[in-house]
């Protein structure tokens, strides 16, 4: 099961500071007058101590409750990281990197409701983009292809934006070994609005279709074409669930007991 970390954050930020300021309010002046009518009364020693000592909680509270709040608002506004789950993004991103997602870089949004609250910029044909999908709560993470507008035409495994093809440079190809036999791939470096990027072709036949991307909306492909469920299979991805743009690998950690290691690193 996924945790909803933004969630988990804002709960516990919303609690520890609700504990913290209501000790502040009502439990310490207490403690305060408790000891005030001891000391009047000729009490001394640890039972003044023990009549203004925080209960633990309120310790624990007043502890995190800076610490949380401080990753909160980094998470929420300035940067997180994320782990590449899946294929749909090779040979760009492999899985087990640890990429850097800027969250600023389409506006500064209020956490778990990711209402935007103050505009920075606007998401770029070939950006890669993390943003949760329509038919799914989980972070996805998918290159930018459409933006508002666009009219993307994907016909004998090549992408046309606004009637233009993208350009194709062969680099190499190579046989994956599947259940059903060796399938071919190729891998080209494809360039469009002057960026380039490498991706995956699957010599499988695939019937020509056609998009207009709607305000408000993103059309998200992966690199990884024959291994990447997109925008071709569930739609757009809204404006309002774009969660950052990612700009860097700064970890890489192959699954299960293996050290992390930094050969990957590079910026986007």
């Amino acid at each position: 099961m996924d945790i909803d970390m933004p969630l988990v954050l804002s709960w516990a930020v919303l609690i520890s500071g609700a504990i913290w300021a209501f000790d502040v309010l009502v439990l310490k002046p207490r403690r305060q007058a408790a000891r005030k009518a001891l000391a009047d009364s000729g009490t001394k020693g640890q039972a003044l101590d023990q009549a203004v000592r925080e209960p633990v909680i309120v310790e624990y509270a007043r502890s995190f409750f800076p610490i949380l709040l401080l990753v909160l608002v980094l998470r929420s506004f300035l940067a997180e990281p994320y782990q590449i789950p899946s294929e749909s993004m090779v040979p760009t991103l492999e899985v087990g990197d640890f990429v850097l997602v800027n969250k600023f870089a389409y506006g500064i949004r209020l956490p778990v409701f990711g209402t935007k609250i103050f505009n920075v910029g606007e998401p770029q044909r070939g950006d890669i983009m993390v943003f949760i999908p329509p038919h799914d709560p989980r972070y996805f993470i998918k290159r930018v292809i459409g933006v508002p507008g666009d009219v993307i035409r994907y016909e004998n495994k090549a992408l046309y934006i606004n009637g233009e093809r993208a350009d194709y440079e062969f680099v190499s190809q190579f046989e994956e070994r599947t259940p059903f036999g060796d399938l071919p791939i190729r891998e080209y470096t494809e360039t469009f609005d002057g960026r380039a990027h490498q991706i995956y072709r699957y010599q499988i036949s695939e019937q020509p279709r056609e998009w207009t991307v709607p305000e408000d909306s993103y059309f998200m492909m992966g690199d990884n074409r024959g291994k990447s469920e997109d925008s071709r299979k569930w739609g757009f991805a809204r404006e309002r669930n774009i969660v950052g743009k990612a700009v860097a690998i700064w970890v890489h950690k192959e699954p299960g007991l293996h050290w992390p290691t930094f050969s990957r690193n590079r910026w986007f």
